[in-house]
């Protein structure tokens, strides 16, 4: 089995206004993109193609929003490094909601 292109655990995945999961997980594989929940069942899947995300100005450092299917997901994607949260100064490249957003960029080019 391949390594997934981008993984991240401890994910909180909303759905305006409501809470799905606190520690969820988000996955690019295989040209798709997965939100699970803690336990591992599936919340909403698509093709890295149909997904549209971006970071809205009102976002912290860590949210994205990614709509999937039609649905708008917040995930608050964390580092584990409380500082870093902290500081929203810091490139967003270097933050777990820019190494996703990059991610999914790159696989979309891919399919």
């Amino acid at each position: 089995m391949a390594e997934p292109e981008f993984s991240a655990r401890g994910v909180r995945i909303a759905r305006w206004p409501r809470s799905l999961t606190r520690a969820g997980e988000v996955r690019i594989e295989d040209g798709r993109l997965a939100l699970l929940t803690s336990y591992g069942s599936e919340i909403d899947s698509a093709p890295v193609t149909a997904v549209r995300a971006g970071r809205p100005w009102f976002a912290k450092a860590d949210e994205t929003v990614a709509t999937v299917n039609g649905t708008r997901y917040r995930l608050t994607l964390r580092d584990g490094d409380p500082d870093r949260d902290r500081n929203r100064d810091h490139d967003s490249e270097s933050h777990a909601s820019g190494r996703f957003l990059a991610a999914l960029k790159k696989a979309a080019r891919r399919s």
